[in-house]
């Protein structure tokens, strides 16, 4: 019987199974894929399970449609929902990802009481109030993914801008998972200059609306939501509780009084360890940029009044 630690993922769409080969290519876990949908989950397990023959790592990844499998894991990713649609937003999904996303929680914390639980499920910021809700689980153990996506989008347009290295882009994006996101471009430098001396403010303001509609973008183009870099996203979170890290990183958590918003989660730096968000680091905001958290704080509220509980 393997020894590795266990993770979950939950929902064996494009997201979810992006995720489960992630982690299985790191060579440290075993991944229990869910899915309600007969035969896909353990379908794309033995797939991965066959890809580790030909790139040289040993998984044990598991399909299953119910989550007997999945006892004693020490995270569980959520990515089960619908996805969004061309001209629906994410808003227009809270009501029935929400039964979903319960039920699943539901499922998933009875079999494992001790996990981190990793949301990645639309919308994003409602979803995490759902599992924190459902589950009783204390603040630090739910967390969400968004913010690392968010921010590898507006890395990404600041690399190609300005013709370097993605790896020497650093930034944050805050907020909402949604439209009103807040790219820190106070906070966005490349190779330790400042973005501001590199680029000029038309350009900075049209990376900032780019990233903050990018997931839209990619909506439009593929019919579907994007998977490559939230399945990513997603593994880079369960490394860094799983491993420890300490890691700085934007992610979706409930804040208490932080930035001045009071029990909404919001994305905002963390740090992130075994015991899940382990401090919400406060950065000191342009006024423009508390004005735009402040902003994207209330559109998160709107979506979460929406909730049944």
């Amino acid at each position: 019987m393997s020894k590795r630690p266990k993770v979950t993922v939950v929902g064996a769409g494009n997201v979810g199974a992006t995720c489960a080969l992630e982690l299985a290519r790191r060579d440290a876990y075993d991944v229990v894929l869910v899915d309600i949908v007969e035969n896909l989950p353990q379908g794309k397990a033995l797939d991965v399970d066959q890809m580790g023959a030909v790139l040289g790592f040993e998984p044990i990844v598991t399909g299953a449609n119910d989550y007997e499998p999945t006892a004693g894991s020490d995270v569980v990713v959520i990515t089960a929902g619908r996805p969004r649609a061309p001209g629906m937003s994410r808003d227009d999904l809270v009501q029935t990802n929400e039964q979903i996303v319960g039920s699943v929680t539901r499922e998933a914390v009875a079999q494992s009481p001790e996990a981190i639980l990793v949301v990645v499920s639309n919308p994003l910021d409602a979803m995490c109030h759902v599992a924190k809700s459902v589950s009783g689980w204390p603040k630090q153990r739910v967390v969400g993914m968004a913010g690392i996506l968010d921010t590898s989008r507006f890395r990404t347009f600041v690399a190609w801008e300005t013709g370097a290295s993605v790896k020497d882009v650093q930034t944050l994006v805050l907020g909402g998972h949604g439209d009103q996101m807040v790219p820190l471009v106070s906070a966005t430098a490349v190779g330790g200059v400042p973005l501001a001396q590199l680029v000029a403010r038309d350009r900075i303001d049209d990376m900032v609306e780019r990233t903050a509609k990018g997931g839209g973008e990619i909506v439009q183009l593929l019919g579907t939501s994007a998977w490559y870099a939230p399945g990513a996203a997603a593994a880079q979170m369960v490394d860094a509780i799983m491993l420890d890290e300490k890691r700085l990183l934007p992610c979706t958590a409930y804040l208490e009084g932080e930035y001045g918003i009071d029990g909404l989660y919001m994305g905002v730096p963390v740090k992130l360890g075994r015991d899940g968000v382990e401090e919400i680091v406060e950065l000191e905001l342009s006024d423009d940029e508390q004005h735009a958290l402040e902003a994207s704080a209330e559109a998160v509220r709107e979506v979460v009044a929406v909730l049944s509980a």
